[in-house]
């Protein structure tokens, strides 16, 4: 054994060690009553939480001079300490050491003589861990294993407070919708067992990548890792419990947010190479994703609360996350995935502090100079990316995407700016291009190939038609707004148009049967009233 890989042994033994070591203090944390002790948890916590950061840098620049022909053996260790380090692994860590950190640090001063803090640091730890361990495994039974335990460590977080009623129906609707997720997650891991042979994911994408293999099994696969991914990001109509939930801590809505609802999308970035191009799977998130962000982003519009519209701004962005996996833009979809999670997480920890919140209302005086300005980034960035069609992959669809996130930036600066910061999100905006192009060729590498990229006409029509829908939305919100029939759907649309009702009233007849007996009608009752209130 070389001196490199050497290297790599103790640098790979840590990256696994490290979320052995939380797990080790998550359970010391339960244990202990000693405050002193419980201070010194949530140091050594951090500690290893930025250790991990580091160390996933490392094993990063590993896989970099693994590329320029160095060996560094990374992969064959790995596969023996069942891990699969590869860029989307190490890109995930970063990031959820990164949001994880800064999380437990907001935390340590948010509940800061609050009695939920000692129930919170080692149910924090253990959905962590398992975030890690489902990131890291190269074995599709750890993975499933993963996931269960993520959402089961969630539970004990939103119900850090068991005298708020509404809460625990929320974290009991919540946790139904997980147990749905979960059955879908292990029938899809059993059938592409059942295809390939092998638990093991090298082994798998080995053999996908030999023929173009396609089955019952997989097809049937492909649905099931859709609905999980669809469960797990709460899209419509599933997406119910995540407003519910709100009632939990900010700490743990941020690590909701920042971190757990992005896992369908990481599931999908993990296991797509094992499928043959365009599946069942495939349209079902074109479809759901879709119709999840032109809805979410009308809702989004008409919200006044700071964490209500973030949660609409969690549906629209896991939406278009889904539609970009289903369209193959999965370079997209990691990118998407990442600086939602920072931005999320920010956002949250940082909503006491939010003042003046800038929102769309269906009331107000019509903005045609952003309009105008929005028309021209627009037609700039449609320019830019036609003489430079690589920076979008030759993707009309992603080119769509591009301009229309461009033109929607400038579009939505509030009407009461300056001429001069008008200018500066303007020129701002236009550099979205080049800088998506620059972080697609950086990211591009994390993500595996299958050879199989090709999208049928009628998706890439739906896609199109989602684009210009979204664009008239826009328009007609900003242009308009005081027109008659916009007031009249502003109530429905404040309420995701009552989507959610079929699957929140099933989650709810089996969290009244979960519930003590009396709870369950009580917050039932409760709910009823809120409900009756809104309408």
């Amino acid at each position: 054994m070389t001196l490199i890989t050497s290297f790599s042994m103790f640098v790979l033994a840590s990256w696994l060690a490290l979320p052995i070591s939380l797990l080790a203090i998550a359970g010391f944390a339960n244990w202990t009553s000693t405050p002193s002790k419980l201070n010194h948890c949530w140091r050594i916590a951090e500690i290893i939480l930025k250790a991990l950061l580091i160390t996933s840098g490392v094993v990063g620049l590993g896989l970099i001079a693994n590329g320029f022909g160095v060996n560094t053996g990374l992969p064959e260790i790995g596969t023996a300490l069942g891990l699969y380090p590869d860029g989307l692994a190490v890109w995930m860590a970063a990031m959820v050491s990164f949001v994880a950190w800064i999380i437990l640090r907001y935390a340590r001063d948010y509940l800061r003589g609050d009695a939920a803090s000692r129930g919170f640091l080692p149910w924090f730890l253990v959905t962590v861990a398992s975030v890690l361990v489902l990131i890291f495994t190269n074995h599709l039974l750890v993975l499933a294993g993963a996931w269960v335990s993520i959402s089961l460590a969630l539970h004990h977080l939103l119900t850090l407070y068991p005298d708020r009623t509404e809460a625990r129906l929320a974290a009991v609707q919540k946790f139904i919708t997980s147990r749905l997720g979960d059955l879908a997650v292990i029938a899809a891991v059993v059938l592409i067992w059942r295809h390939y042979g092998s638990f093991r994911i090298p082994e798998i994408y080995a053999l996908s990548s030999q023929a173009a293999m396609s089955s019952v099994e997989l097809t049937l696969a492909s649905v099931f890792l859709a609905v999980a991914a669809a469960l797990k990001c709460a899209q419509i109509p599933f997406h119910g419990w995540l407003i519910r939930v709100m009632e939990a801590p900010t700490p743990v809505s941020a690590l909701l947010h920042a971190g757990v609802i992005n896992l369908g999308g990481f599931l999908w970035l993990r296991l797509f190479p094992v499928f043959d191009g365009f599946t069942a799977g495939h349209l079902i998130l074109l479809v759901v994703g879709g119709t999840t962000a032109l809805v979410a982003v009308f809702t989004m519009m008409t919200q006044t609360s700071v964490k209500h519209a973030l949660v609409w701004s969690t549906n629209a962005q896991m939406g278009f996350m889904l539609f970009e996996i289903a369209l193959g833009a999965y370079t997209l979809a990691l990118l998407h995935l990442l600086a939602h999670s920072l931005y999320k997480a920010h956002s949250f920890l940082a909503s006491g502090r939010t003042v003046r919140v800038s929102a769309m209302h269906f009331t107000g005086r019509p903005n045609w100079s952003n309009g105008a300005l929005a028309c021209l980034a627009a037609a700039i960035s449609g320019a830019i990316l036609w003489f430079a069609p690589g920076l979008v992959e030759n993707k009309s669809i992603l080119a769509g995407l591009l301009i229309m996130a461009v033109a929607s930036t400038v579009f939505g600066v509030p009407g009461e700016s300056s001429g001069r910061a008008k200018v500066t999100v303007f020129f701002m905006a236009l550099a979205l291009v080049p800088l998506y192009g620059l972080l697609n060729l950086i990211l591009g590498p994390a993500i595996q190939t299958n050879g199989g990229n090709s999208v049928p006409i009628m998706a890439e029509v739906f896609g199109w038609g989602l684009i210009l829908c979204l664009a008239t939305v826009s328009i007609v919100t900003q242009l308009w707004p005081c027109a008659a029939w916009m007031q009249r759907l502003h109530r429905p649309a404040s309420q995701g148009f009552y989507l959610d009702r079929p699957f929140e009233q099933f989650t709810r007849r089996w969290a009244k049967r979960w519930l003590a007996p009396g709870t369950g009608d009580r917050v039932t009752d409760s709910y009823n009233a809120t409900i009756g209130e809104r309408s």
